[in-house]
Protein backbone atom coordinates (compact mmCIF):
# COMPACT_ATOMS: atom_id res chain seq x y z
CA UNK A 1 0.00 0.00 0.00
CA UNK A 2 1.14 3.74 -1.10
CA UNK A 3 -0.01 5.98 1.35
CA UNK A 4 -0.31 9.53 -0.19
CA UNK A 5 -1.09 13.08 1.17
CA UNK A 6 -3.57 15.31 -0.06
CA UNK A 7 -2.45 18.89 1.46
CA UNK A 8 -5.16 18.64 3.75
CA UNK A 9 -4.02 17.19 7.18
CA UNK A 10 -5.02 13.53 8.25
CA UNK A 11 -6.94 13.32 4.75
CA UNK A 12 -4.96 10.45 2.79
CA UNK A 13 -5.49 8.60 -0.56
CA UNK A 14 -4.51 4.91 -0.43
CA UNK A 15 -3.21 3.48 -3.41
CA UNK A 16 -3.09 -0.58 -3.02
CA UNK A 17 -0.75 -3.16 -4.65
CA UNK A 18 -2.38 -4.66 -7.30
CA UNK A 19 -1.25 -8.50 -8.05
CA UNK A 20 -2.57 -9.56 -11.53
CA UNK A 21 -2.56 -12.54 -13.72
CA UNK A 22 -4.77 -14.55 -16.63
CA UNK A 23 -6.92 -15.71 -12.84
CA UNK A 24 -7.90 -12.58 -11.96
CA UNK A 25 -6.54 -9.63 -9.26
CA UNK A 26 -5.56 -10.25 -5.59
CA UNK A 27 -4.85 -6.51 -3.19
CA UNK A 28 -5.26 -5.43 0.21
CA UNK A 29 -7.53 -3.52 0.54
CA UNK A 30 -7.60 -2.99 4.66
CA UNK A 31 -4.37 -3.40 6.69
CA UNK A 32 -4.55 -1.85 10.36
CA UNK A 33 -0.24 -2.28 10.40
CA UNK A 34 0.44 -0.76 7.97
CA UNK A 35 -1.40 2.08 8.53
CA UNK A 36 -0.03 2.25 11.95
CA UNK A 37 3.08 2.14 10.98
CA UNK A 38 2.29 5.14 8.97
CA UNK A 39 1.35 6.89 11.73
CA UNK A 40 -2.21 6.59 11.26
CA UNK A 41 -5.43 5.63 13.55
CA UNK A 42 -8.04 3.85 12.39
CA UNK A 43 -10.03 0.88 14.34
CA UNK A 44 -13.25 0.63 12.32
CA UNK A 45 -16.53 -0.78 13.88
CA UNK A 46 -19.23 -0.34 10.55
CA UNK A 47 -18.92 -1.18 7.49
CA UNK A 48 -21.24 -0.17 4.97
CA UNK A 49 -22.31 -0.21 1.26
CA UNK A 50 -24.16 1.56 -1.34
CA UNK A 51 -25.23 1.14 -4.51
CA UNK A 52 -25.67 4.12 -7.18
CA UNK A 53 -26.98 4.93 -11.11
CA UNK A 54 -25.32 7.40 -12.51
CA UNK A 55 -25.75 11.13 -11.54
CA UNK A 56 -26.84 10.41 -8.43
CA UNK A 57 -24.88 12.28 -5.61
CA UNK A 58 -24.67 11.80 -2.15
CA UNK A 59 -23.85 14.22 0.28
CA UNK A 60 -22.28 16.07 1.91
CA UNK A 61 -22.80 14.36 5.42
CA UNK A 62 -21.31 14.08 8.43
CA UNK A 63 -21.99 13.28 12.07
CA UNK A 64 -21.17 15.62 14.89
CA UNK A 65 -18.62 15.13 17.87
CA UNK A 66 -18.25 12.86 20.06
CA UNK A 67 -20.37 10.80 17.34
CA UNK A 68 -18.23 11.82 14.25
CA UNK A 69 -16.82 9.28 11.77
CA UNK A 70 -13.63 8.73 10.06
CA UNK A 71 -14.11 6.45 6.87
CA UNK A 72 -11.94 4.40 4.51
CA UNK A 73 -13.57 4.62 0.96
CA UNK A 74 -13.50 2.45 -2.01
CA UNK A 75 -15.25 1.89 -5.13
CA UNK A 76 -15.64 -2.06 -5.52
CA UNK A 77 -17.75 -1.47 -8.89
CA UNK A 78 -17.82 1.47 -11.54
CA UNK A 79 -16.31 5.19 -10.91
CA UNK A 80 -17.32 8.60 -8.27
CA UNK A 81 -16.23 11.33 -7.45
CA UNK A 82 -15.16 11.66 -4.12
CA UNK A 83 -15.36 14.92 -2.33
CA UNK A 84 -15.04 15.75 1.21
CA UNK A 85 -14.91 19.59 3.30
CA UNK A 86 -12.81 20.44 6.18
CA UNK A 87 -15.15 21.52 8.93
CA UNK A 88 -12.26 21.48 11.55
CA UNK A 89 -12.30 25.53 12.70
CA UNK A 90 -8.84 26.59 12.98
CA UNK A 91 -7.37 23.69 9.92
CA UNK A 92 -5.56 25.76 7.50
CA UNK A 93 -7.98 24.18 4.81
CA UNK A 94 -11.23 24.64 6.69
CA UNK A 95 -13.91 25.31 4.31
CA UNK A 96 -12.29 23.99 1.79
CA UNK A 97 -12.96 20.71 -0.50
CA UNK A 98 -11.03 18.25 -2.14
CA UNK A 99 -11.95 15.63 -4.57
CA UNK A 100 -10.89 12.65 -5.78
CA UNK A 101 -11.79 9.96 -8.41
CA UNK A 102 -11.74 6.65 -7.46
CA UNK A 103 -12.76 3.80 -9.25
CA UNK A 104 -13.01 -0.19 -9.42
CA UNK A 105 -10.18 -0.56 -12.07
CA UNK A 106 -7.37 1.66 -9.87
CA UNK A 107 -8.68 1.00 -6.22
CA UNK A 108 -7.39 3.67 -4.52
CA UNK A 109 -9.14 4.67 -1.47
CA UNK A 110 -9.86 7.73 0.14
CA UNK A 111 -8.95 7.96 4.26
CA UNK A 112 -11.36 11.03 5.76
CA UNK A 113 -10.84 12.05 9.06
CA UNK A 114 -13.50 12.99 11.53
CA UNK A 115 -14.25 16.74 10.84
CA UNK A 116 -14.68 16.33 7.01
CA UNK A 117 -18.63 16.10 5.09
CA UNK A 118 -18.20 14.01 3.05
CA UNK A 119 -20.30 13.23 -0.56
CA UNK A 120 -19.71 11.53 -4.20
CA UNK A 121 -21.26 11.64 -7.31
CA UNK A 122 -21.67 8.62 -9.69
CA UNK A 123 -19.85 8.66 -13.15
CA UNK A 124 -20.45 5.15 -14.10
CA UNK A 125 -24.04 3.92 -15.38
CA UNK A 126 -23.55 1.94 -11.58
CA UNK A 127 -21.55 2.37 -8.50
CA UNK A 128 -20.74 0.05 -5.36
CA UNK A 129 -19.20 2.30 -2.61
CA UNK A 130 -17.38 0.51 0.54
CA UNK A 131 -16.59 2.40 3.23
CA UNK A 132 -15.48 1.43 6.74
CA UNK A 133 -16.45 3.68 9.34
CA UNK A 134 -14.76 4.20 13.10
CA UNK A 135 -17.87 5.11 14.74
CA UNK A 136 -21.94 3.45 14.61
CA UNK A 137 -24.73 5.28 12.73
CA UNK A 138 -26.00 7.70 15.11
CA UNK A 139 -29.21 9.43 13.42
CA UNK A 140 -29.37 12.21 15.93
CA UNK A 141 -26.45 13.14 15.15
CA UNK A 142 -26.35 13.17 11.47
CA UNK A 143 -25.94 16.40 9.84
CA UNK A 144 -25.29 17.44 6.07
CA UNK A 145 -24.42 20.27 3.75
CA UNK A 146 -25.90 21.29 0.34
CA UNK A 147 -24.02 20.02 -2.56
CA UNK A 148 -25.38 22.63 -4.45
CA UNK A 149 -23.62 25.52 -1.96
CA UNK A 150 -22.83 28.31 -4.39
CA UNK A 151 -20.48 29.40 -1.77
CA UNK A 152 -18.05 26.26 -2.22
CA UNK A 153 -18.44 25.54 -5.77
CA UNK A 154 -18.17 22.30 -6.32
CA UNK A 155 -18.16 20.69 -9.45
CA UNK A 156 -19.64 17.43 -9.27
CA UNK A 157 -18.74 16.45 -12.69
CA UNK A 158 -22.35 15.66 -13.64
CA UNK A 159 -25.07 17.86 -15.95
CA UNK A 160 -27.62 19.36 -14.13
CA UNK A 161 -30.06 17.19 -16.08
CA UNK A 162 -28.14 14.38 -14.80
CA UNK A 163 -28.11 15.36 -11.34
CA UNK A 164 -30.42 12.91 -8.59
CA UNK A 165 -30.33 14.02 -5.22
CA UNK A 166 -32.42 12.73 -2.65
CA UNK A 167 -35.24 14.69 -0.84
CA UNK A 168 -33.40 14.94 2.09
CA UNK A 169 -30.12 15.89 0.68
CA UNK A 170 -31.82 18.47 -1.22
CA UNK A 171 -32.85 20.06 1.75
CA UNK A 172 -29.33 20.75 4.14
CA UNK A 173 -28.65 23.59 4.65
CA UNK A 174 -25.71 25.76 3.03
CA UNK A 175 -21.99 25.88 4.40
CA UNK A 176 -22.95 29.32 6.41
CA UNK A 177 -25.59 27.97 8.01
CA UNK A 178 -24.96 24.54 8.57
CA UNK A 179 -24.25 23.00 12.22
CA UNK A 180 -20.86 21.77 12.83
CA UNK A 181 -18.57 21.45 16.24
CA UNK A 182 -14.92 20.04 15.30
CA UNK A 183 -11.90 22.07 15.86
CA UNK A 184 -8.79 21.54 14.52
Amino acid sequence: MKIIETGFRDLILIKPAIYSDSRGYFFESFNQSVLKNAGITFIPVQDNESRSVRGVIRGLHYQLDPFAQAKLIRVVEGRILDVVLDLRKGSPTFGKWFSAELDSENKDQLLVPKGFAHGFSVLSDIAVIQYKCDNTYSPQNERGISVNDPQLGIDWKTTDSDKIISEKDSKLPSFRNAEYNFLF
